[in-house]
This record gives structure tokens, sequence and C-alpha cells, in this order.
């Protein structure tokens, strides 16, 4: 039954007949959203091949997996790693990365064929909405999307997808424990434009939550700048800012 679910023709212009999605979702110590997270991605239109890597979670993060994905893989912890295995099992044309904390919108799966049917497009990602009613996550958002938009870098929340074989072009993520969402993008963009989807993914308010909105925006904003402006290496950053995902 699950093979017969996996996969349905889609019609865009532009595009194969037989595009296939594979939608691949880094995961660790996810027990608390990854059910929510899957279940979004198991919409009406296009069906898609789901794809969990865990990097080693020490809750039921991989059992609630593997009621709700097509496939569940087992990677060294490390995003990048784990977006790059996920990506190397994926039989999809197109891959989309959504992270386990995000809820994809309805009619995701036609607005990114629909994006990618044209030539000229790299990859695209989605604008970003935060799950919390305060003003302030109003005004984070916006921030985002704005700095997003502008730079033509998305955030890794934001839902990143470009057709499998741009991905393999470039050589996938680098392994690197930070920015491997601004950096990849940095390759993409020569290759064609980097598009925002209107369609809104919904990001988990629990880093604002717990750290603070203040602390958490300005270190994010503060690793970027260190990141894109003055050429600090990932490495570096990840050593003075520690888990900051």
């Amino acid at each position: 039954m699950r093979d017969q679910l996996l996969f349905s023709v889609l019609s865009f212009e532009g595009m194969k007949d037989n595009t296939r999605i594979s939608v691949i979702v880094p995961a660790l110590n996810e027990e608390a959203c990854i059910r929510e997270c899957l279940l979004a991605l198991r919409q009406p239109g296009p069906a898609v091949e789901l794809v969990v890597v865990d990097g080693g979670s020490r809750d039921s993060t991989r059992e609630i997996a593997e009621g709700l994905a097509d496939r569940v893989l087992d990677s060294p912890r490390g995003r990048a790693v784990q977006m790059n295995a996920g990506a190397a099992a994926a039989s999809g044309d197109i891959l989309l990365f959504v992270h386990a904390d995000c809820i994809l919108p309805p009619g995701a799966y036609d607005a990114v064929c629909a994006a990618l049917a044209d030539d000229t497009v790299a990859a695209g990602a989605f604008d970003l909405r935060i799950g919390h009613e305060g003003a302030w996550a109003r005004i984070v958002e916006w921030m985002a999307n704005w700095r997003s938009r502008l730079l033509r870098v998305p955030y890794g929340d934001q839902g990143l997808f470009t057709r499998k074989e741009t991905f393999e072009k470039i050589g996938g993520f680098r392994d690197i424990p930070l920015m491997e969402d601004m950096e990849i993008a940095g390759r993409l963009k020569p290759l064609g434009r980097i598009v925002f989807l209107d369609k809104c993914i919904l990001a988990s308010p629990r880093r604002w939550v717990r750290e603070g909105v203040v602390r958490t925006t300005g270190r994010d904003w503060a690793i970027a700048l260190a990141y894109t402006v003055f050429k600090v290496p990932p490495e570096r950053l990840a050593r003075h800012y520690g888990d900051v995902r």
C-alpha cells in the first residue's frame, strides 16, 4: 500500500510528466514535533517520498518516523551530513529539505513544481512564518523574509528545494557545523535564480521562547554577518556560539 502511495504523476508545463519529489527531514531528538511535521507532508496533491535521516536520537524520534515516513535512515550527527545522506538515498527528481520542527503549507508541492518548471530557476524556498501569536514573531519573520529576498539566501528552516541534478552538480551541502544553508545558496546562485514562494512554512518558536527573542535574533544576525561579511569560518563560529539549532 505504501509503495502505491509513494508517487503520483505531476503535470506541469516544462517538467516531465513523471516528475518525482523527495522530501528530506534531518532529525535529532525531535519526538515533540516530528509527528506533526510528517503528517503535514502527507498532504493532498502530488504524493512524495518522505525520507527521515536520524542523527542518533535518544528519544522516540525514530520510532515515530518509522510509522509515517517512507524511509528512515541512520547518519552521523550533523544537519549537513544528514541532509546529504537523505539526498543520496532519494529517488526523486526534486529535493525538498524540511526541518523537523517546521510545518509545510497546503499546496506546497504544486508550488514547488511550478517554480522549478522555469529553467532559469536553480532553487527556491518558502516565506517564513513563526508559530507564535506575539508581535515579536511578526517582526522577526518580516526581518527574516526581507533579508532572504534581498540577498537571495534562504534560512534552512524556509524549506530549500532544488532539482536533484542541480544538487549533485554542486556537490551537495558542505560538511560544516553551521551556515550550511547560506553556504549552499552561494553556490546555487551562479546556476540560476533563487525564488521565494508566497506560501509560508511554519517554524516552531521554541528557540526564541527558550532563549529570549532579543538574544536569539541578535545572535542569528551576528553569526550571519560574521560569516557573510567578515568570512569567519563556520568551525570558529560553532566553537564560539555552540549549538544554536
